[in-house]
């Protein structure tokens, strides 16, 4: 089971080229008949130049993309921070003037919903569990925490950290 490959672009194009140098070349005076149509050489020619012009004109227009969106982008990175600022400081300084931030195509931000009681419940027994699978210590237990200094005697042994008092 062979496979056709499907010729890229240069191949489609430097095909189309060595077409019109043949028929220039060989036939150029000709009517062809083919296809059941007939071609004159010079109509031939035309055709298949029209189909090179495009290939071109094609891959001219997409370096042009390709400049225009990489400019874009240069733009976009300069620009974007100042437009970011900028509705912070509007928002900022019209706070829920509805009407007003309108007039800039801005909503005024939404005040977040107040936690019920289950939610606050839920938060506080989520917070104390993290705490205490981080080993995070609060404020007395980081007091309690005390150095450990090495008497000058035994240099050779490396001090020990204090351990935390567990605490019920």
């Amino acid at each position: 089971m062979s496979k056709t490959a499907k010729p890229n672009k240069a191949k489609a194009l430097a095909s189309l080229q060595a077409l019109i140098a043949g028929t220039q070349k060989n036939t150029p005076n000709d009517t062809l008949t083919f296809g059941g149509a007939s071609y004159a050489a010079s109509a031939l020619i035309q055709l298949l130049q029209s189909l090179v012009t495009a290939l071109l004109a094609r891959d001219a227009g997409v370096a042009t993309a390709k400049d225009l969106l990489l400019a874009l982008r240069d733009v976009n990175a300069k620009v974007s921070p100042v437009v970011r600022a900028y509705k912070r400081f509007l928002r900022a300084k019209y706070g829920t003037a509805n009407q007003t931030l309108a007039d800039y195509g801005l909503a005024p931000d939404k005040a977040p919903a107040p936690l019920t009681g289950a939610q606050r419940v839920v938060a506080t027994a989520k917070a104390k569990e993290t705490r205490k699978l981080r080993g995070t210590l609060g404020k007395k237990q980081k007091a309690e925490i005390k150095a450990t200094t090495v008497p000058a005697e035994t240099p050779a042994t490396p001090a020990q950290p204090a351990v935390p008092k567990p605490t019920a």
